[in-house]
């Protein structure tokens, strides 16, 4: 599909796959993004395409160039679900120099033993002429593998970001963001980033801070919508996220085998919202998928979790969450502990150990109890609810 100028995206619409990464449920698919610069001197791709879609792929970059050489292969980032059809290619093209950074030279051999003598390695600010556009690489490591890069079409003000800026959700007909409502991708490039991006706060920032001043009239990720109209809200919620920023709101999270852990998780609610706290979301964790999970607790800036001492150890779901956040920059939240237990207590201790890595704000007493959840155990929930909801 034409985007403009000598540019085309060449990318292609995953329906059918259930989980992304195998984790992270798929509700309106994922587009692997390709591109194809056709220009005067030089062809050049940016970028393949889950090995799956191969074919239709081939299909598409023919439609545009016909039997015209490909000369180069851009890989900004090694993720199978973007680098799976370069052995492929190299085949069908068996001319084309693939560029890219030394690390990412020693994962196209690592995954495909598909390097070649020609291939071109290039270091931050290198650059390449096609003829018409001329081309910048911008090493971003650790965004979020090691050998992530970007390419920056010089001539017209072009980022081809890599994951960078991407979001779950196929592509329904267009592909630029000015032709099409972006409404439901919003959520899901939150949802995409706590789960993908999450634990690389740090390294975001350091990419957003070296595109600072770089003057960028179309970002071209890898997936979701080409942005045009709305790059300053897609930059916007990566740099929001990236350094933790969240808006008023109580999360909730909670395990519960017999339903005691879950009526004081209720009580913590009524307690909050008693209080005037307006943005309560409630997860039972044993139903609710864990992307949503980590994507609302990524917006909001308090977070209360509780769990049944299970085994003699934390409740698996719970421990689950635990784990997920441990290894997450979420540290610029508020956090309060719940849990119950029967003849021993371990629930909430074992959560507390988890927040020396989360490194959250405690709030209150951690509320437990011994057995079954009676009224006393519900009145200290509605009033953990109440300090919950205060500001700081």
């Amino acid at each position: 599909m034409h985007i403009q100028g000598k540019v085309y995206h060449v990318g292609v619409n995953d329906r059918t796959k259930h989980r992304f990464e195998g984790l992270w449920p798929l509700p309106m698919g994922v587009s692997y993004n390709s591109y194809l610069i056709a220009d005067d001197e030089a062809v050049a791709l940016v970028d393949t395409v889950d090995v799956a879609f191969f074919a239709e792929y081939l299909a598409k970059i023919r439609a545009i160039i016909g039997e015209r050489p490909i000369e180069y292969l851009i890989i900004n980032h090694m993720e199978p679900d973007h680098s799976g059809a370069i052995a492929l290619i190299r085949k069908y093209y068996p001319n084309i120099k693939l560029i890219g950074n030394k690390k990412t030279m020693e994962m196209v051999q690592g995954f495909y033993a598909a390097t070649s003598a020609e291939d071109i390695t290039v270091a931050d600010g290198d650059t390449l002429s096609l003829g018409h556009h001329q081309l910048k690489f911008v090493l971003t490591p650790m965004l979020h593998w090691p050998e992530t890069m970007m390419t920056y079409d010089l001539t017209d003000k072009i980022l081809f970001s890599g994951d960078a800026f991407g979001c779950f959700g196929a592509l329904n007909g267009q592909v630029i963001d000015s032709k099409m409502d972006v409404t439901p991708y919003w959520p899901e490039m939150e949802r995409y980033y706590a789960c993908i991006l999450g634990k690389f706060g740090a390294p975001v920032q350091a990419g957003l801070k070296k595109l600072a001043g770089t003057d960028i009239q179309m970002i071209c990720s890898t997936h979701g919508p080409v942005w045009t109209e709305h790059i300053p809200e897609a930059i916007e919620i990566y740099k929001r996220l990236a350094t933790g920023q969240t808006e008023e709101g109580l999360v909730i999270c909670y395990g519960s085998m017999y339903g005691n852990t879950e009526r004081v998780a209720e009580a913590i609610a009524e307690g909050a919202a008693e209080a005037g706290m307006r943005k309560i979301i409630v997860h039972n964790l044993s139903i609710s998928d864990l992307s949503y999970v980590l994507a609302d607790i990524f917006r909001y800036n308090t977070l209360a979790i509780g769990a049944p001492t299970y085994n003699g150890g934390l409740f698996p779901v719970v421990e689950d969450l635990c784990r997920r956040l441990a290894g997450r920059v979420v540290s610029n939240h508020r956090l309060g502990l719940f849990g119950g237990f029967t003849w021993s207590s371990q629930a909430v201790k074992v959560m507390a150990s988890y927040n020396e890595k989360m490194k959250m704000t405690l709030i209150g007493d951690n509320v437990e109890w011994k057995q079954g959840a009676n009224e006393d155990a519900l009145q200290k929930g509605r009033e953990f609810g109440k300090l919950l909801a205060k500001k700081d």
